[in-house]
């Protein structure tokens, strides 16, 4: 590796491209990292991977392609809290960018990519208290597409631990917030009955988080209203609409489309036609229901052209592979009541999901 001239011609490329720019510092410590993560892996086969990987390290953080940081995150130096917190600053200051961006373009890849270009998920509860304060501090359109984002956040990149924590961050400084948002303590309430309502959050993960809290203090106070709202009568379509509803239609307006447009492709309809209706919705953290529908669909009418259709939706990147997996385990949870209507709902469920695992729609288990 000191032999400059002897370089791959792989490390000059990624070399000129973060020179040039078109690798991002946070682009590159990400592919370094995710590198690092199957070493193990790769030594099975390489035997000198890991030394390999530690010479590769240091020329890119000697050519200055490769942040410094990551020798630090690597474990080879202690990161100070001086520098953590200096991480952190940045990292708060680069969001505020990011979700004001949202708000006036409401643009959620985009704002996907521009998280994933940040490179640091460990921070991703901060995202979550940050963008629900940034709403709380706006009109109810904010609000409703801060919960629309956290639906697609939380398929995409988002675990349920992180929204746990956000929202345990949120809560712990509820006081705080309250001193600047009125009514601060109720918005909260209807970000968490929401989040439960659109299966970001289970029941189980409120008491979670309440057992986090202080007692008696206004953030648990929070989380029991939450409860409350839940429990009440008719509270997932009373929930939905808190808001206004900013994408337009209730979860049974939804259902309706859906229906009437999968209906229109099974007699006959153009696959680009039925994608572009799907997008029209604007719901994609809903595209789950357009795959239980479909399936169900194609076994009722037996005919098999529902699976064109979840094709052409996966390559298009229109349904990711979680709201398949999601579609797919709804379907198979009332395959007993399809079998009252439908006698080889079982096999044709069967055939259905060797199909989409064959075709990388869904994750062999």
């Amino acid at each position: 590796m000191e032999n400059r001239s002897a370089e791959p011609l792989i490390l000059k490329l990624l070399k000129e491209a973060s020179e040039e720019g078109l690798i991002s510092s946070s682009q590159m410590v990400k592919g370094f990292s995710r590198l690092r993560e199957s070493l193990d892996d790769l030594a099975l086969d390489i035997p000198s991977a890991k030394s390999l990987f530690e010479s590769l390290v240091q020329l890119a953080v000697t050519d200055n392609w490769l942040d410094s940081s990551f020798v630090n995150s690597n474990g080879d130096g202690p990161v100070t809290e001086a520098e953590d917190d200096e991480k952190l600053k940045r990292y708060k200051e680069e969001i505020v960018s990011i979700i004001h961006e949202y708000f006036l373009s409401d643009d959620i890849p985009e704002l996907i990519r521009s998280l994933v270009d940040l490179g640091s998920p460990e921070y991703n509860p901060v995202f979550l208290k940050k963008l629900i304060t940034l709403a709380m501090d706006r009109k109810n359109r904010e609000k409703e597409m801060a919960s629309v984002l956290l639906s697609t956040l939380h398929i995409e990149i988002f675990s349920t631990q992180d929204i746990v924590d956000g929202f345990t961050l949120l809560l712990e400084s509820a006081e705080d917030t309250a001193l600047d948002i009125l009514d601060a303590s109720n918005e909260l309430a209807l970000f968490l009955a929401r989040a439960v309502i659109d299966d970001i959050l289970a029941p189980l993960n409120l008491e979670e988080i309440g057992n986090r809290l202080a007692p008696n203090c206004n953030g648990s106070e929070t989380v029991h209203v939450a409860q409350s709202l839940i429990a009440a009568r008719h509270a997932g379509e009373r929930l939905l609409r808190c808001w206004g509803g900013g994408t337009g239609w209730a979860v049974e307006d939804a259902k309706d489309k859906i229906v009437k447009l999968l209906e229109e492709y099974e007699t006959g309809g153009v696959v680009g036609e039925a994608c572009q209706c799907i997008r029209d919705l604007g719901m994609p953290f809903f595209n789950h229901e357009v795959v239980k529908k479909a399936l169900v669909m194609a076994m009722e009418k037996k005919n098999d052209r529902m699976l064109d259709l979840l094709q052409e939706c996966y390559s298009e990147g229109l349904i990711t592979t979680n709201q398949m997996t999601k579609g797919f385990g709804r379907v198979e949870d009332g395959l007993d009541d399809l079998a009252l209507d439908i006698p080889d709902a079982v096999d044709k469920f069967k055939g259905y999901h060797e199909h989409a695992v064959v075709r990388g729609w869904l994750v062999s288990v």
